[in-house]
């Protein structure tokens, strides 16, 4: 059953329009009055818990589509573990493809980075039209994976005021992705006592790395350093293969 992202208030026995996007989406895959569709809302303002519903369309107009929501399923599919990714953006359509997978995953937010080496580098109207853009790759990817809580998609930030604002926001670990000798391995780091927290923060740099300024501000911002290992893998690699290992292994 075709899923989409709806966000605003559902109850049974509502009628109302879909959001252009899923309106767009159910005109493309020609769905006819009668059929049903599975609806969710969970994002900012929506409390956890919500759900999803069914829906049944009951209209079909030249740019709008109308529904009747039906029966609540209480069903979850979100991690346990609330992890906020922090990261340098890789350039070109990486950034796309990373926020994709990182929503399959089950990553709570991303706060997109720009750090001494960014290749990416991103402000005013172009930035706010990317933070737009990724985060319809994250619905997208939410509406197919069957999550039913979308991934808040933070506006860009450059890395010096991000990492001053973190010494009062995070309230669970921070773990920073650390090439550096002798660096805990991941697991180990969430391993000891008090670090299976509901909610990590967990930083990651650009292609190259965080500059060492950047990797000492973070350290004394409150940032453990941790490793996954021996190799070194690409910006886009590295932060979806520790959310793997956060949220599923």
């Amino acid at each position: 059953m075709p899923r989409f992202y709806c966000p605003t208030s559902l109850a049974t026995g509502d009628v109302l329009d879909l959001p252009p996007g899923a309106a767009r989406h159910v005109q493309v895959l020609r769905l006819q009055p009668g059929d049903t569709i599975t609806l969710f809302n969970g994002g900012p303002g929506i409390p956890a818990g919500n759900g999803e519903f069914e829906a049944t369309v009951t209209r079909m107009g030249r740019s709008d589509v109308q529904v009747q929501v039906g029966t609540h399923h209480p069903v979850e599919r979100e991690a346990v573990r609330a992890v906020h990714l922090a990261m340098g953006m890789p350039a070109n359509d990486r950034m796309d493809w990373l926020v994709e997978k990182a929503t399959e995953l089950g990553v709570a937010s991303i706060q997109p980075l720009m750090t001494e080496r960014s290749v990416l580098r991103l402000s005013g109207e172009r930035a706010e039209k990317k933070v737009a853009h990724w985060q319809s790759v994250a619905v997208a990817a939410c509406e197919q994976c069957g999550g039913n809580r979308v991934p808040v998609i933070h506006e860009v930030m450059g890395f010096p005021a991000w990492i001053k604002a973190q010494s009062t926001r995070h309230t669970g670990p921070a773990l920073l992705l650390s090439l550096r000798p002798g660096t805990q391995g991941l697991r180990d780091a969430v391993s000891v006592p008090g670090a299976a927290a509901a909610s990590i923060t967990f930083l990651s740099g650009p292609e190259g790395g965080l500059s060492p300024a950047e990797e000492e501000a973070a350290l004394a911002g409150g940032f453990a350093p941790v490793t996954l290992g021996p190799r070194v893998l690409r910006a886009e690699t590295a932060p979806l293969t520790a959310l793997a290992a956060l949220l599923i292994g």
